[in-house]
């Protein structure tokens, strides 16, 4: 298994220490950690599920627009705070595993050191549930 950088070490005791449901993506999209607040509103939580690549973790949980479609992987707050070095906002809907639509809002924050991003932090505030498992009504 390979170490961690410290920056994600860091920022998962962080997000430990959060009531707020957030997210901790490496360089490469994959799903490192979730807080415990973060489980709740999924469903599941982060010691169930373990460390996922970004297909797994998006067929998963989503997001979808406003329609119920999948959004692509390039359009995420994630992947643009890791790519461009910079936080991202969008608001969509995520899945859980009950099958519940949660409205949220999400920031995305870049990790960044003198060798580049190494991940993002993705926090959600949610805003409603729908009960159609599909997307926003």
């Amino acid at each position: 298994m390979t170490q961690k950088p410290l920056e994600l070490i860091l920022a998962r005791n962080l997000m430990s220490a959060l009531s707020t449901p957030a997210f901790l993506v490496d360089e490469g999209g994959v799903l490192v950690f979730y807080n415990e607040a973060a489980g709740t509103l999924l469903g599941r939580r982060f010691e169930e599920l373990g460390t996922v690549g970004p297909d797994e973790w998006g067929s998963m949980f989503g997001p979808f627009d406003a329609s119920g479609a999948p959004i692509p992987y390039d359009d995420l707050p994630l992947v643009q705070a890791v790519r461009n070095g910079r936080p991202a906002h969008a608001e969509f809907a995520i899945r859980s595993t009950d099958g519940v639509s949660h409205s949220v809002e999400v920031s995305a924050f870049p990790i960044l050191t003198v060798h580049g991003s190494q991940g993002a932090i993705a926090v959600f505030w949610p805003k409603q549930a729908h009960s159609n498992g599909a997307g926003p009504a």
